[in-house]
């Protein structure tokens, strides 16, 4: 959660060459005006960005560090040749400060933002710009449901930037080795798996919710997997449509069977706490344990490769790895819980709409997958070979897999008020406060907008 796509250090020496450098709808984001450039044969592909150096883009998004870091080392080469700097700044409070910041007049350049929910509550001030001519040229780069999750009411105004699995469990290989235990490939092997490593004195799960002003995101996620894994696609979507409310009897079913493995006091969270401690734990923290072997298992998603601790090896064979998480209900056909995130714009000064359509091209997308293990891409296009991190192929697998049952991040698809709000905080209540399943249902259902 490798190297740039242009390596212009190994160039060096190339020899010059003068190119046409046309600040266009492509590149430049609309501007006509033509500048002729003489660039090195390393800068040749960026020529469509040109005319924009000294320019600063700023960016906001919800990405820390480290993962943060794969962001700026993915456009370095992109910043030298263009001369354009992209000023990103990532904050846990992210889904709240945005709204302040628009509705202050101090919105950044671009937002990546991770809900399409959210997006639809931006659209609605007015203040989101659509997208310049080369980034809906470059539509065909990712699939309709994947264009779909970047529109509001038909009308396309955000790119898909990055995708991620949600349906994995992280576990220790050598725990495992050593303990002779199986990867289960059913629920009722996980749930029998989780009983033996309680049994052998170690706590199965481990569980963090904390995340600034999003503190309650994961909770949302593992009640994703089991409404998605239990029911099928159907009462899913209409979950998030509110045609099934929370107090559906379906719903709150799903809500238990999450309650039987993560507030069951004998299984969650070794070397915290107890159940409420998984309120108070970050995300970022709560597959340390596993690395100790105080913990066996952590429900979390692909991009939390980037989380673990300097000097963790991922692999089958290593410190930590994933694998699919099993459907409730097996005659549910693979479900498959993914999110993504979609590049939003708030000004169309040339500049900014040149960085957008770079950060929609899949040459950027390639420049990404490079820098960063624990990363897959919503760009089709993108060359499949640089998927040599054994946890992005995984993912790439499943999220490419059309036999799948695959949905998008339930919480991020509903309305702001709700996904990314009641809920989230609801679902604080429900680790932290034992608030029961029915009370944090009704609570939910009372915020859906009339």
């Amino acid at each position: 959660m490798k190297s740039n796509f242009v390596a212009v250090a190994a160039i060096g020496t190339a020899a010059l060459l003068t190119v046409t450098a046309c600040s266009s709808s492509k590149g430049g984001g609309g501007s006509q005006s033509k500048t002729t450039a003489t660039v090195s044969a390393a800068c040749a592909p960026y020529k469509d960005y040109l005319g924009h150096s000294g320019k600063t883009v700023t960016m906001f998004g919800s990405i820390l560090s480290p993962e943060s870091d794969s962001l700026n080392k993915s456009w370095a080469a992109f910043e030298k040749c263009t001369g354009i700097k992209i000023s990103y700044t990532g904050s846990n409070d992210f889904e709240s400060q945005l709204p302040v910041q628009v509705q202050g007049g101090s919105a950044p350049n671009l937002a990546i933002i991770p809900q399409p929910g959210l997006l639809a509550q931006m659209v609605k001030t007015g203040q989101v710009k659509a997208p310049p001519a080369g980034t809906v040229a470059n539509e065909a780069n990712w699939n309709a449901a994947w264009k779909s999750y970047g529109s509001v009411n038909g009308t396309f105004y955000a790119a898909p930037m990055s995708a991620n699995m949600k349906s994995l469990v992280w576990y220790s290989p050598k725990l495992f080795a050593a303990k002779g235990y199986t990867i289960p490939t059913t629920w009722a092997q996980l749930m029998s798996l989780s009983a033996k490593i309680a049994a052998d004195g170690v706590k199965p799960w481990c569980g963090g919710i904390g995340s600034g002003t999003a503190t309650g995101w994961p909770a949302t996620d593992w009640v994703e997997e089991a409404v998605l894994g239990t029911y099928g696609g159907q009462v899913y979507d209409d979950w998030i449509s509110h045609k099934v409310k929370f107090t559906d009897p379906k719903i709150e079913a799903a809500m238990k069977t999450v309650a039987s493995y993560m507030q069951n006091p004998a299984w969650v969270n070794g070397g915290i706490g107890g159940v409420k401690s998984i309120a108070t734990t970050t995300f970022q923290d709560a597959g340390v344990p596993i690395t100790k072997g105080t913990c066996g298992m952590l429900q979390q998603a692909s991009f939390y490769e980037a989380q673990w601790p300097k000097g963790t090896t991922v692999s089958p064979t290593g410190d930590v790895f994933a694998f699919y998480l099993p459907a409730v209900n097996s005659s549910i056909s693979t479900p498959v819980e993914g999110g993504g995130e979609f590049v939003t714009a708030f000004s169309s000064d040339p500049a900014t709409q040149a960085v957008q359509n770079y950060l929609s091209s899949p040459e950027w997308a390639d420049s990404r997958i490079k820098v960063a293990p624990g990363w897959v891409s919503a760009n089709e296009k993108v060359d499949q070979s640089l998927y040599t991190d054994p946890i992005d192929k995984i993912s790439a697998k499943y999220l490419a897999d059309s036999s799948a049952t695959f949905r998008f991040d339930a919480s991020d698809a509903m309305p702001a008020a709700v996904g990314s709000g009641a809920e989230w905080k609801a679902m604080t209540e429900w680790f932290g406060s034992g608030k029961s399943i029915d009370a944090v249902a009704k609570e939910i259902d009372a915020a859906w907008p009339n």
